[in-house]
C-alpha cells in the first residue's frame, strides 16, 4: 500500500498554503469553489486520511483509551475488553489494549508504556500482585482518567464491581440449605479486595445460621490452578473434609473440581461446589458446576461511561481553568446464582 498523502503535500503541489487545504477538508469556508474541486480530487486521487497523532498534538485529544487486564486469555477478561472496546468504537475512540500477566511488575510497565502513548484514559483490572498503587497515584497527579474494574482497592478511584458480599453469603447460604454443614472457602490473597468480599460474605452466611467458623476451612493464596489444586487437597485429607467448597474465582472452582474427581469422590454427594465464573466455563463440566455469574456486559459499559465522565470532567476543567474536585463514584453491578448439578 503506497503512504497516503498529506495535506501539506496536497497544498505543494497546488501551490496554495496548507491553511487552505485544512479548511477545505474540513468543509470550512472561504475556498473557491474552483480550488476546492482540486483539493478534494486530490485527496481522493492519493488516499488522503486524517493523521490522528498530528491532531492529537494540535488539539491535545488522541481518541485513544488504555484498557490493562491481568490476563487477556481469560474468557471473563475477554469478554470485557470486547465490550469496552465495542462501546468506545462507537463513540470515536480506539482502545489500546495491555495484559499485565497477573504480575505488578508488569502492570507498572503497562501504566508506563500507555502514560507515553498520551492515551486520555486508562480502565485496569489490578494484578493479583498489586498492594503499591503509586503508578496509578502518578497518572492522577497528571490528569490521566483512570477507573478500576472487577479487581478494585480502595484508593480514590472511580471503581465498577460486583456485589461480591451478597453473591458470596448467597451461595453459602443455598449450600447450607442443601444440607451441607462443613463448607469451606478457597480464595485469592487477602489484599485483594474482590476475594476479601466474597470471604466476608461467606463468614456473614454462616453467623447468619449460627454455625461453626473454622479457620482451617478457609484458603486464601495466589490465584492459580495449582494453587487451588493443592489447597482442595489439603481440605479433603483433613480428618473431617469439607462438604461443600466455594471459590472465589474460576480457576480456583475448576483446580478444587478436578481434586475432588481425582479423589475419587462425586459432585456433589460426597462434595459440593460452587465457583465465581462464566457460564461456558460452568458448562464444560461434568456435572455443571452451580456459579456465581457476573454481568460482564454492564460492567464493560458502567466502566466505558465512567471513563468518559472522567475525561468530559477534565476536558471542562482545562476550558474553565478551575479546580473544581468531581465526586469519586463507586459502581456495584449485581451478579447472580446460578443453580446446576454441582450442588
Amino acid at each position: 500500500m503506497k503512504k497516503s498523502i498529506s495535506q501539506r503535500e496536497i497544498a505543494r503541489i497546488l501551490g496554495v498554503n496548507a491553511s487552505t487545504v485544512s479548511r477545505t477538508l474540513k468543509g470550512q469556508p472561504g475556498v473557491s469553489a474552483e480550488l476546492r474541486e482540486q483539493i478534494i480530487s486530490l485527496a481522493k486521487t492519493y488516499g488522503y486520511r486524517p493523521n490522528p497523532f498530528a491532531m492529537s498534538l494540535r488539539y491535545g485529544y488522541t481518541r485513544t483509551l488504555g484498557i490493562i487486564v491481568p490476563d487477556l486469555s481469560f474468557s471473563q477478561y475477554a469478554h470485557i475488553v470486547k465490550w469496552i472496546e465495542a462501546e468506545a468504537r462507537k463513540n470515536g475512540y480506539m482502545c489500546i489494549v495491555t495484559d499485565s500477566g497477573g504480575k505488578y511488575s508488569n502492570e507498572v510497565e503497562c501504566v508506563e508504556q500507555l502514560f507515553n502513548m498520551h492515551v486520555e484514559g486508562i480502565a485496569i483490572c489490578l494484578s493479583q500482585e498489586t498492594v503499591d498503587l503509586s503508578h496509578l497515584l502518578k497518572l492522577k497527579e497528571n490528569h490521566i482518567p483512570v477507573v478500576l474494574f472487577d479487581r478494585v482497592a480502595d484508593a480514590g478511584f472511580p471503581t465498577v464491581s460486583s456485589n461480591d458480599v451478597d453473591a458470596a453469603r448467597q451461595a453459602t447460604l443455598h449450600l447450607i440449605e442443601s444440607g451441607k454443614k462443613r463448607i469451606a472457602f478457597l480464595g485469592g490473597p487477602n489484599h485483594i479486595k474482590q476475594s476479601l468480599n466474597c470471604k466476608h460474605g461467606y463468614l456473614e452466611a454462616l453467623r447468619e445460621k449460627q454455625m461453626e467458623i473454622r479457620k482451617e476451612m478457609i484458603k486464601s493464596g495466589p490465584v492459580s490452578f495449582n494453587s487451588g489444586l493443592s489447597d482442595t487437597m489439603e481440605l479433603l485429607s483433613m480428618p473431617e473434609p469439607p462438604e461443600a467448597i466455594l471459590a472465589d474465582h474460576g480457576l480456583l472452582s475448576l483446580a478444587a473440581f478436578q481434586a475432588i474427581i481425582s479423589r475419587g469422590l462425586c459432585i456433589p454427594q460426597d462434595v459440593a461446589i460452587i465457583g465465581f465464573m462464566s457460564d461456558w466455563v460452568s458448562s464444560m463440566a461434568c456435572p455443571r458446576i452451580t456459579f456465581v455469574k457476573q454481568n460482564l456486559r454492564e460492567i464493560s459499559r458502567r466502566t466505558f461511561r465512567l471513563l468518559m465522565e472522567q475525561i468530559e470532567h477534565e476536558r471542562k476543567q482545562d476550558v474553565e481553568n478551575t479546580d473544581e474536585v468531581e465526586k469519586i463514584r463507586h459502581i456495584i453491578v449485581k451478579a447472580q446464582l446460578n443453580i446446576r448439578e454441582s450442588t
